[in-house]
């Protein structure tokens, strides 16, 4: 004290001042001391007194420190020290309030990491201690002021990478409670390469033979794992599985394990079940578990698991991991029964373990692991169902061997309870969902006795059910008779012949209904729920085969006896017990005590499946099960004629949708049709303009010719047009040759599509409009599904406007062609008078010749004219050019 008051500036004589003044005075000190040194020793002042004063401290000093934070980042190791205290209890509301008053400003947990990116210990060091006690108070609010912080969780991830531990085992520290029921920062956390450097530092420490270091990453990663499905496809993606299996490399010598190692193997343990969860999704535990055996990680565990001297929780542990890692796997459930322990001779691991389960001497927990084992290695495993009910049938038991069938038949029927439970269950496994198994198992004899003949199992089970005066003499009948109800309604669901063998002993049905009308205590209602759903079972999947035990005298049974409202209330009362529910969470086993072990997971299932169907089977009555019948048989024949229909519209659409196709193909080729007619047009409107202009050019020739042959006749010259019009002639004619050629070849073309389109057309469409209209009558006779009739009478005329549409068309196409056709006679009778006027003008032309030949004239041979013709032609066309360059 003498030092604080040396601080303050008083002295112990006289009256001393109180804490909170002394505590005031410091505050002012802390905010207006100029000096580095009065700062600091101000400070150190408050940190002493706050493990007295806490309450007056936190309150008055609080913002304070903060500003101290803020200009003098060195004082953070005596400022952390006194916020420290302030924190040491996470239950203290006073600590709570403190830190609640700290990170009312965000922009304080930002200073905070601000400070961390230094790299001086004394800054950095108390920074992360600070922070660290921060979250452990207020997680939730200050993992949301960090994740809305820029490069906030990247700063923090930088501490694994400090090169000094004390700071990067804090870090470590410090990054499990920042990422405790946060994803989004568990996925930042991860994609910031934490998996790559959590696996070095694992390494680095010795793995499970490391220090706490080791289990501190190892808890980072079960954070960053569980429940986190992105960070578990991450984890596997990135290869980190292949990377686990040197953890689980133990030698030979497994004495003297350390507390630390039984820890970080319990640990690693538990990260390899994350990985392979029955919560995750199937396709995302199917590639772990595919991963896990290509890397041999399975092979190592399965090496523990038949190792000696391994300590028993772990041993527990890696039994439970082997059966979530095998569970649902073929592959891995195939290795695992071909896995032997190292005995002499050598036996099958699985057999091994069930003589641990059957076995009341181990320890509970191993017990109920085993089970847990030989559940997931049955479980989807049709192969393994087989080969453990193999094991009972006499045709395959070896005397000589011990089997696992053998093992289940003597736990099902010894003086232990938790024995009979687990071995009816373990064999209740190996009848789920396979009814091949469940006959088979029929076929069981059991030898009860010297000189007394065998019997089934199924009998044998039946008699210590109805035993119930040495089930008294035991400790827990209860649990021995939940067991046997729980294998007897497995055995017989959904089978028949199972329910008929059942129903063959007299005796069974008296018990049940004894059973279930009896006023009893509270332990043994949930007998007579379970006695309620195996005689409700019995008349579900009853064929009616035994005369005496039908489904309705079995109904009849009950309501003279039980009362159908008492049947159903005991029925009801299995899904309403506590360990029902506990039990319907998840497949493994995981009970306090052994008087717990009622339930099993999969029977949780098969009660709620058949539940309501049991009770509704119950409730009705003969006649309205009669009707029931009569009107399921009515739907079923009702079905199938609607399905007959179904697949006959179906059929019909497809034609419908066929015609459609063909429709599309003849519309397109009328488009085609019409474009060819519309260019042919074309052309010989182009060709009647080109005969008018030789034509009118033909008149105008023949009128010079005329006044030519008279200058000729006085002046003896022979005009140059005749050759002109004669090569014009020529080419005309020889166009029109070509044009009647076309236009033959083009009108048959026209007429020949014209005919296939119209006979394919009416063809088609005549035959399926008469067969949709038989359909039609058939449809409206036979089916009350007017939906479907009324689609196809729409489809129907839908076809017929198409059939209309496609016969105007045709019609229209028709008339063009006539008129085509009268136009190429039209141009034919043109042609015939032109070639008849040129016949004349020819005349004209020889009749002149000869006159001027007969007036002396020298007339000269075509050749020599077609020659001046041609010289005059080149003329001309050499002026032309002339003109044109000008």
């Amino acid at each position: 004290m003498n030092y604080i008051w040396e601080v303050v500036g008083r002295h112990p004589t006289g009256q001393q001042p109180t804490g909170a003044e002394t505590i005031q005075k410091l505050c002012d000190r802390v905010a207006s001391s100029t000096l580095l040194e009065d700062r600091r020793d101000a400070v150190r002042a408050l940190k002493s007194l706050s493990k007295k004063y806490r309450m007056e401290v936190g309150t008055m000093a609080m913002d304070h420190l903060v500003r101290i934070l803020q200009t003098d980042r060195y004082f953070l190791c005596l400022s952390f020290s006194l916020l420290e205290e302030n924190q040491q209890k996470q239950e203290d509301d006073l600590g709570a309030q403190f830190t609640e008053k700290f990170i009312q400003e965000p922009d304080n947990i930002t200073l905070l990491l601000t400070l961390l990116e230094e790299f001086d210990f004394h800054v950095r060091w108390p920074g992360v201690k600070l922070l660290t006690a921060l979250l452990k108070s207020q997680c939730a609010p200050v993992q949301g002021i960090i994740l809305v912080s820029p490069m906030g969780v990247s700063r923090l991830m930088d501490l694994l990478a400090d090169s000094r531990e004390v700071i990067r085992n804090d870090g470590l520290l410090l990054l499990q409670q920042l990422t405790k029921g946060n994803t989004a920062i568990q996925k930042i956390v991860a994609f910031e390469n934490a998996f790559e450097r959590l696996l070095e530092i694992i390494t680095e420490e010795g793995s499970s033979d490391g220090g706490i270091v080791v289990e501190d990453c190892l808890l980072l990663l079960l954070n960053l794992l569980k429940n986190n499905s992105s960070n578990q496809n991450f984890f596997k993606e990135g290869s980190y599985i292949q990377k686990m299996k040197p953890w689980f490399e133990v030698g030979d010598d497994n004495s003297g394990w350390s507390a630390q190692k039984v820890t970080n193997l319990h640990l690693m343990l538990q990260l390899v079940r994350v990985m392979v969860s029955p919560v995750n999704s199937p396709g995302a535990t199917a590639s772990c578990q595919k991963a896990m055996f290509q890397c041999d990680l399975l092979q190592q565990l399965c090496t523990i698991l038949m190792a000696t001297g391994v300590p028993a929780d772990i041993l527990t542990e890696t039994i439970n991991t082997v059966s979530e890692v095998i569970r649902g796997s073929e592959v891995n459930q195939d290795y695992f029964a071909s896995v032997n322990a190292p005995s002499n001779p050598p036996r099958p691991a699985i057999v091994v373990l069930l003589m641990s389960m059957v076995n009341e001497r181990q320890p509970f927990v191993l017990r109920c692991a085993v089970l847990y084992c030989f559940q997931c290695f049955l479980y989807k495993n049709h192969k393994g169902q087989g080969e453990i009910v193999a094991t009972l049938l006499p045709s395959t038991i070896d005397a000589n061997s011990i089997s696992a069938g053998q093992l289940l038949c003597g736990g099902l029927f010894s003086a232990d309870s938790l024995s009979n439970w687990c071995a009816a269950v373990a064999l209740a496994h190996a009848l789920q969902d396979n009814l091949t198994q469940k006959e088979q198992l029929l076929r069981v004899q059991l030898a009860t006795s010297l000189g007394k003949p065998p019997v089934s199992l199924l009998q044998q089970c039946t008699n210590i059910l109805s035993q119930g005066d040495k089930l008294n003499r035991r400790g827990s009948r209860v649990q021995t008779k939940v067991g046997l109800l729980m294998l007897l309604c497995t055995w017989i669901s959904n089978c028949p012949i199972a329910v008929m063998h059942f129903l063959h002993n007299q005796d069974n049905v008296p018990f049940l209904t004894g059973q279930i009308s009896e006023n009893l205590g509270e332990d043994e209602r949930l007998v007579q729920g379970l006695c309620a759903l195996l005689l409700g079972i019995c008349i579900y999947y009853n064929d009616n085969s035994l005369e005496n035990y039908t489904k309705e005298k079995l109904k009849q049974l009950i309501e003279k006896r039980i009362g159908k409202e008492n049947f159903v209330e005991k029925l009801a009362f299995i899904t309403k017990h506590e360990l029902y529910s506990r039990a319907a969470q998840k497949p493994q086993p995981a009970f306090s005590t052994p008087e717990h072990m009622l339930f099993d997971h999969e029977f949780t299932k098969l009660v709620k499946e058949l539940e309501g169907m049991i009770t509704k089977a119950v409730l009705r009555s003969s006649e309205e099960e009669k009707k029931e019948e009569e009107v399921k048989k009515t739907l079923e024949q009702h079905d199938s004629i609607v399905t007959q229909y179904k697949e006959l519209i179906r059929e019909q659409d497809s034609q419908i949708n066929e015609l459609k196709e063909q429709v599309a193909l003849l519309t397109s080729q009328n488009e085609k049709l019409q474009n060819t007619t519309t260019q042919q047009f074309s052309q010989i409107q182009q060709h009647k303009d080109q005969y008018n202009i030789l034509k009118l050019k033909l008149g105008k020739d023949n009128q010079q010719t005329g006044n030519q042959a008279e200058a000729a006749h006085v002046n003896g010259l022979q005009p140059e047009e005749l050759s002109q019009l004669r090569e014009q002639l020529e080419e005309l004619q020889r166009q029109n040759q070509l044009l009647q050629t076309q236009l033959t070849e083009k009108d048959s073309l026209i007429t020949s599509l014209e005919v296939e389109l119209l006979k394919a057309q009416l063809q088609n469409q005549t035959a399926e409009i008469t067969q949709l209209q038989s359909e039609r009558q058939e449809l409206l006779r036979g089916s009350e599904s007017t939906g479907e009739v009324k689609t196809l009478l729409e489809s129907k005329e839908l076809m017929e406007k198409e059939l209309a549409s496609a016969t105007s068309t045709t019609a229209i196409m028709q008339a063009e062609k006539s008129k085509l056709q009268q136009e190429v006679q039209e141009s034919k009778k043109e042609q015939d008078d032109l070639l008849m006027l040129l016949a004349d003008q020819d005349q004209k032309i020889l009749s002149l010749k000869q006159r001027l030949k007969d007036l002396g004239e020298t007339i000269e041979d075509e050749d020599d004219l077609d020659s001046r013709d041609q010289f005059d032609d080149d003329d001309d066309d050499e002026e032309d050019d002339e003109e044109c360059d000008e």
